[in-house]
């Protein structure tokens, strides 16, 4: 027996709602953001080293690691791995599904080899991958469509090494990066106008330079962390020597 076309009609219709609600609780559900890591749980962690714990004091991981908007699963370029500690963090928060490359330059690998090597023994890092790499050309090989690039107090050091074409260094990172992938850079502040004239005697750099030389690469800023300002600081004395606490900046980039 077949349904009135009055209940057929009105059946048809209940039904277009349903799978119509459907869809769109679906796609609700696909648009929602992933829910932010517990930054301050993976910092707390006790099978971090001690040493690391020193730097925390300084660096407020748990404030820059929420800004650089990190999260699981996700393909990240740590520029200047040095001795890891930032590599580290990335890490415990991509987890296993998720990858660290972490780049240096054969120089900076040999001199901090033997404290990368005890970081390995403390935490294996399974997700992470070492690159040795000149500076200007920071991207693997064959690597593409990364979320995140960070480069935390060390463009500075870079804008001191005759020979670096940081040009390059920054097209490159902008190539690497997915569309609207991040590219996070941190570090100590130089007094306006001093340009990149006392990186190699107070390690620090002036803020526009660098925002200048990153946006014509092609980025775009996006934001500026001010957690780690100190405006008691005169900027006039070397970083690693100073009475006040030092006054760095945090710059947050994107690729259109």
């Amino acid at each position: 027996m077949r349904m009135p076309c009055a209940l057929r009609s009105s059946a048809c219709v209940a039904q277009r709602w349903l799978a119509a609600g459907v869809l769109a609780l679906l796609g609700a559900c696909a648009a929602a953001p992933a829910a932010a890591p517990d930054y301050a749980a993976i910092i707390a962690a006790p099978d971090r080293l001690a040493s690391d714990r020193d730097i925390d004091k300084r660096r407020h991981p748990e404030q820059l690691l929420a800004y650089t908007g990190v999260r699981p699963g996700m393909k990240v370029l740590d520029v200047n791995s040095g001795a890891g500690y930032t590599t580290e963090l990335l890490s415990r928060v991509v987890g296993p599904a998720g990858v660290v490359y972490a780049q240096d330059s054969q120089a900076t690998v040999e001199r901090v080899k033997d404290r990368y090597e005890k970081r390995l023994q403390n935490a294996p890092m399974k997700n992470m991958v070492r690159v040795v790499h000149d500076y200007e050309d920071p991207v693997p090989p064959g690597v593409r469509d990364l979320d995140l690039v960070t480069l935390f107090f060390f463009y500075h050091d870079i804008a001191n090494m005759s020979g670096v074409d940081r040009v390059q260094m920054n097209r490159r990172l902008f190539d690497a990066l997915k569309p609207g992938g991040v590219l996070v850079v941190a570090d100590h502040s130089a007094p306006a106008g001093q340009g990149t004239s006392v990186t190699n005697t107070l390690h620090r750099i002036e803020e526009a330079v660098v925002r200048r030389e990153v946006e014509a690469a092609g980025f775009q800023l996006v934001g500026e962390g001010g957690f780690l300002r100190h405006p008691e600081d005169p900027r006039d004395g070397r970083v690693f020597q100073s009475k006040v606490p030092v006054d760095e900046f945090v710059l947050k980039f994107r690729k259109p």
